[in-house]
């Protein structure tokens, strides 16, 4: 992400964050906390995972001959 707009996304937060009670800030801090004492588990890309040879034994004939059926 370029820096210009990590800022901007960054400023945009810090504004809303300004509006909060001090209890809703240290709720956020809590789960903020909690979330990077977590084992971070990487997010599957579903966009590239779906593109790839098929996985089925039958051929594309047999395939296109069931789905005009």
């Amino acid at each position: 992400m370029k820096t210009e707009s990590y800022n901007h996304i960054l400023d945009n937060y810090i504004a809303y964050l300004e509006t909060l009670s001090p209890r809703a800030k240290l709720d956020i801090i809590s789960k903020l906390t909690h979330s990077l004492k977590s084992e971070v588990k990487p997010k599957e890309n579903l966009f590239e995972s779906s593109f790839g040879a098929w996985a089925g034994k039958d051929s594309a004939e047999e395939i296109a001959k069931r789905v005009q059926r």
